[in-house]
């Protein structure tokens, strides 16, 4: 796709990366821009490692934050052995023209110990806001 962007992040073992995407305009309100986000979880360590719960802080163009915890991701808690890889897809909708998401994931080894697996910050970019210099990204 022409103009992709791919944010990766690597913690504890585990490689992610996030391939946010525009989907448009809610057809229920008109007033939220709705955008996807693929991510791609790879486990590059030596160790099992169960995905058990999520946390995201996600700020608007605005500065409002919302947070949120839950348990797996889209319905699934993926078990990945070593070199397995577990991608899915999900939606973020914004009352603005970009926001960001942040977080991390918690995986719990076959061990029982816990290691938070951190994503570092990915933008949700409207495209009107993306010039052929990227330098328009403003508030509108």
């Amino acid at each position: 796709m022409e103009n992709q962007q791919i944010f990766i992040s690597y913690s504890h073992g585990v490689h992610v990366e996030v391939y946010p995407e525009f989907l448009g305009i809610s057809t229920n309100d008109n007033q939220y821009n709705v955008f996807s986000y693929r991510i791609t979880i790879t486990n590059e360590s030596t160790s099992t490692v169960t995905l058990t719960h999520r946390f995201w802080k996600i700020i608007d163009a605005n500065g409002h934050e919302e947070t949120i915890f839950g348990e797996g991701v889209v319905g699934y808690t993926p078990r990945l052995e070593p070199s397995m890889t577990f991608t899915y897809s999900s939606m973020c909708p914004l009352r603005t023209l970009w926001g960001t998401m942040e977080g991390y994931f918690v995986m719990k080894k076959d061990d029982q110990t816990t290691v938070d697996v951190n994503i570092e910050r990915f933008f949700l970019i409207h495209p009107s806001l993306l010039t052929k210099n990227n330098e328009n990204l403003g508030t509108k």
